[in-house]
């Protein structure tokens, strides 16, 4: 029959039409509000959704995930007095790794020693070359490099971003990733316990 196809699409959208004023009455009937709240959006992205299941961007914003990633940033300690004690070395592996090269970093020496100084004189991430592989957080030994949650990086200039912009405290990595920062806190905690047991016992033998 011709246009079978066509009234069963269309019996589709009617139903998904009249589902969400249903799911809307029973909804105001509850108290709860479905709309531009976190727990509307949130029923509206699961697989229990009847009716309407868009979100209204970007007055209303999806939950993003813990895993969800995309462009890079660099974590740093908050120490004494409020310095910035930054993890990363400038070992360049990150950069090596990279797929698309979009990482530079620029190293110096100590004038006095000649020694290379473990933290990087200037760091650049190109963000509009960055295929968001999260290659660079996965290989950085030192934690130092992840992956953020802000994807609204959209403008009219390159998105070349410095130091200074791709900097961001721990505490700031904590909120976004609280459960990988968990696990990496408390593997740090064994490594620094089983480093001092092992400098302790090194007098005793």
């Amino acid at each position: 029959m011709y246009g079978k196809g066509i009234l069963k699409g269309l019996g589709v959208t009617w139903k998904r039409f009249w589902n969400t004023y249903l799911e809307d009455i029973s909804w105001l009937l509850s108290g709860k509000k479905r709309y531009f709240t976190e727990e509307g959006v949130k029923h509206r992205a699961s697989k229990h959704a009847r009716g309407i299941f868009t979100v209204q961007y970007p007055e209303e914003r999806l939950i993003l995930p813990e895993e969800f990633r995309y462009v890079p940033f660099l974590v740093y300690d908050e120490g004494e007095g409020g310095k910035k004690e930054v993890r990363c070395t400038s070992c360049g592996i990150c950069a090596k790794v990279c797929p698309p090269q979009c990482i530079w970093i620029v190293r110096s020496n100590d004038p006095n020693t000649g020694r290379p100084i473990p933290e990087p004189t200037e760091f650049y991430i190109d963000m509009d070359i960055c295929m968001n592989c999260g290659f660079c957080a996965e290989y950085c030994p030192f934690d130092a490099i992840k992956m953020d949650h802000d994807f609204e990086i959209a403008s009219y200039g390159r998105n070349v971003y410095n130091l200074e912009k791709l900097l961001k405290p721990a505490s700031y990595y904590a909120s976004i990733r609280p459960e990988n920062y968990a696990r990496e806190e408390e593997a740090r905690k064994a490594k620094e316990a089983a480093k001092a047991a092992k400098t302790a016992a090194k007098p005793a033998a």
